[in-house]
This record gives structure tokens, C-alpha cells and sequence, in this order.
């Protein structure tokens, strides 16, 4: 239940805001010997965590001749909506279509894609030589010196194209100050939403998107298994940062997770404050990885040692209810409906009305971004289509004693949905 809505965002939900490593957020070549080494930051690593290994093996980038074919699925999209092109600043969606790893900044860097024909990029001047580095599709490179604006650009890429009365899509996440900008250089066009088309291409994942979400789902629960193996009661918060960032390097991935103790459980989001883990104490570890881009989002709560009863009920109930959302998840059910299915056995157990317990949505959607579109809450009655993504994480929180959420992300076939990972079996034992 990742509260990031972008690529791996550093420092999003770092649960040790004062750790000297921060690993999570480098390239694994800049980890040193940290990623061998049997002592981390003065913190010793297990040997669940040493064992582990890396996955570069089971990685199949995704291929030029998919990224081409989800440039023409976004230009029938666009004639299908209207729109004569669209412009993407850097960031997710660019990679998505182009590989383009380029995180955008107060200076536009983009793309417009016409409704027919090739890309074109717009960069700044001094960034045209990193740029090239980097495109693969199409030629047309135009840039833009510092005294000079770019939106002005944009609108004459408009007029080229015979479309400076049309229809410009705006990729969702452009920032306002841009978007505002580009309707100022051409007001006799049209400003639209985007997102028919980015979402409409990104919410259903390839075979080789989802083998990549594997992937990075498979190395999540892997590193989630090191560290149950691994605590002992007095850890602190600092001895799971250092097993995290060491254990991801040691796959050759990036990652976060966030571990919340005993009544902070209670918090969807948990808490800052430092926390040590207990015996017979909820511990909730959530977060994940990304390989090659593509994420993973789990959720898994357990105690060490002994649960007590009231603990292994609301478990109980909170794994009933992950496993009828999962059964609600087919194509053509409306959206809203996988929240009311695992929302019912949660309220008919008696944690309800409504929101009370159960205090957030029941799932988002998730690929390269850890959330995306679309959203399992009620009031979105948008239908499922097979190839759609999304996180299966109910939960029970009970303020001032414990919480329990269970996640694990789920694919929707059309036979029906099926998680990534096996569901956790109990808060004693949460991987068999």
C-alpha cells in the first residue's frame, strides 16, 4: 500500500529518515562491497539475506518492436478521442513508449506524437547531444535556447502538422505552469486530457510486462521471507533499513520498505517514530521493488512467536477478504464492485459500518508506476478488462491496539484474476 504514485520517488516512504545508507535509492554499482559485505553501516546482515540472489537471469527487457507497437495502439487511441496529438514531458509515460529515461524539470523536455507519423522531441539546446543518446523512434529533434520558449515550439509543431485549431492531449502529470504555458502559445486550439490514451495503452500489460512484474513480485516476498527469518525481538527500525537495501542489492534491484510495530500497525501509513520490534507483536512490512521499471507493492503482517486470539480473527478475516476481492476480479465486473466483495466480509464480521476499520480503498492500479490506474473503490463503476493490473490489500486497523493488511498484486485474465504471489497463510507463520 506504497503511499508513492511515481517510479520509486526517493524518500516517498523511507521509514529510516536518519539511516547513513539510503541505499535504496542508488544504482547498485554505487553500493560498493555493501552488497557482499556481511556487515552493512555497522549492521550485520543475516544469513537469509546473504543467501540471497540475483535475478538478472529471469529479466527480459521489454523490446523496441513492443515499444512500436504501443506508439500505433496510442495513435488509434487518439483518433478514437479525437486528438490530433499528444505531448508527454519526461517521466513514466515517455519510457514507457520510448525507453527514454529522462525525469522532467522546471525546462521542458518532452515529446508530441502525432495522430499520424513519427514522434518529435523537444529539448532544451544544451541537452539535444544527451537526448539523441537515448531515442530510438524517429528523427525530429527540436530544441530550444534558454531565452526562448518552448511552448512557442510546441505551437508551431501544432501549425506543421495542420492542427493549430485542433486538439492537443496532455499527459496528466505534465505540471500545471507548463500545460497553462502551451495554451497560451496557442489559444485556438484545444487542451484535453491525455489520459483516454496513456491509460488506455498502460492499463493492459503485455505478457512480457507481466513477466517482468513477477519478476520484481518473486525477489518482494523473497526479501520479505529473509528479514521474517531473520528478527529477533529489540531490532530497531535501522537494522530492517540495512537488511532492505542490502538485500535488493544483492538481487541487482532497488527498493524500500517500510516496517510499522504494534499499535503504529493500527496506522494504514504507519508512523515515523522509531519502533522495535516486540514478541507476539503485529509487525506490518509493506512496500517493494522495480525491475526494469515495472513494479511490485506487498503487504505482509505477522508476529514473532505467539498471536493472540483477537490478532489471528481479524488475520482470518482480512485473508477472507483479500480472497473475494481476488474472485470479484474478472472482466466486465465494474470496479467498485471487487471493494463492496471484500468490504462485506470485513463489515459482516463486525468491523464495520463502511470506512471504520476497513479505512481505505480496497486496491489500485499497478505497473510502472506503483500506483496507477485505475482504482477498486466504491463509486467507480469503469469495467475490468483482462491485462489489467491492480493491489488485492484489505486491511483491519483498530486504533490504539494493532492493524492487519494483507497485499499482494493480482493480474486479471479472462478466466478471472490471479495473484502474483501466494496468499500469506497466517500472521504466525505469513510465508508456510
Amino acid at each position: 500500500m506504497s503511499k508513492r504514485h511515481d517510479a520509486m520517488h526517493p524518500g516517498r516512504r523511507r521509514f529510516l529518515q536518519s539511516t547513513a545508507l539510503g541505499a535504496a535509492a542508488l544504482p547498485v554499482a554505487m553500493l560498493g562491497a555493501g552488497a557482499k559485505a556481511a556487515e552493512v553501516g555497522g549492521i550485520k546482515l543475516p544469513a537469509a539475506i546473504l543467501a540471497l540472489q540475483p535475478v538478472k537471469s529471469q529479466v527480459v527487457p521489454i523490446t523496441d518492436d513492443e515499444r512500436r507497437a504501443r506508439l500505433a495502439k496510442a495513435q488509434e487511441l487518439m483518433g478514437r478521442h479525437g486528438m490530433d496529438a499528444i505531448y508527454l514531458d519526461g517521466g513514466t509515460t515517455l519510457d514507457y513508449y520510448t525507453g527514454m529515461r529522462w525525469w522532467t524539470s522546471e525546462r521542458l523536455m518532452g515529446m508530441l506524437l502525432p495522430r499520424s507519423g513519427d514522434p518529435v522531441y523537444i529539448t532544451p539546446a544544451f541537452e539535444r547531444s544527451r537526448a539523441l543518446e537515448q531515442i530510438r523512434f524517429g528523427h525530429d529533434v527540436r530544441t530550444w535556447q534558454e531565452n526562448e520558449s518552448p511552448y512557442a515550439l510546441i505551437a508551431q509543431l501544432m501549425r506543421e502538422h495542420g492542427a493549430s485549431t485542433g486538439t492537443l492531449g496532455i499527459e496528466e502529470k505534465v505540471p500545471f505552469f507548463r500545460s497553462t504555458g502551451i495554451a497560451a502559445a496557442m489559444p485556438q486550439a484545444k487542451l484535453a486530457p491525455a489520459t483516454p490514451v496513456t491509460a488506455g495503452c498502460r492499463a493492459i500489460k503485455s505478457p512480457a510486462e507481466l513477466a517482468l512484474m513477477q519478476v520484481a513480485n518473486n525477489a518482494t516476498l523473497a526479501l520479505y521471507k529473509a528479514i521474517w527469518q531473520s528478527l529477533e525481538p529489540g531490532m530497531t527500525q535501522q537494522h530492517i533499513a540495512a537488511w532492505v537495501d542490502a538485500g535488493y542489492a544483492r538481487m541487482g534491484l532497488r527498493g524500500e520498505a517500510s516496517i510499522n510495530v504494534g499499535t503504529y500497525t493500527a496506522l494504514p501509513h504507519g508512523s515515523r517514530e522509531p519502533q522495535v520490534i516486540r514478541d507476539a507483536t503485529p509487525v506490518m512490512l509493506d512496500d517493494g521493488c522495480y525491475v526494469e521499471g515495472y513494479q511490485s507493492d506487498i503487504t505482509r503482517t505477522f508476529t514473532l512467536g505467539k498471536a493472540s486470539d483477537q490478532m489471528k480473527r481479524v488475520f482470518d478475516v482480512v485473508a477472507k477478504a483479500q480472497r473475494a476481492a481476488l474472485a470479484a476480479a474478472h472482466p466486465g465486473a465494474a470496479m467498485e464492485s471487487v471493494d463492496a466483495a471484500a468490504r462485506k466480509v470485513i463489515v459482516d464480521a463486525g468491523y464495520g459500518p463502511g470506512y471504520t476499520y476497513f479505512s481505505h480503498r480496497l486496491g489500485h492500479g499497478i505497473g510502472m508506476d506503483m500506483h496507477e490506474w485505475y482504482y477498486l473503490v466504491e463509486g467507480n463503476p469503469r469495467k475490468i478488462e483482462a491485462g489489467m493490473c491492480f493491489s488485492d490489500e484489505p486491511g483491519i486497523y483498530i486504533p490504539g491496539e494493532f492493524g492487519v493488511r494483507l497485499e499482494d498484486d493480482m493480474h486479471v485474465g479472462a478466466d478471472g484474476a490471479r495473484w502474483f504471489t501466494p496468499q500469506s497463510p497466517s500472521i504466525e507463520r505469513p510465508f508456510g
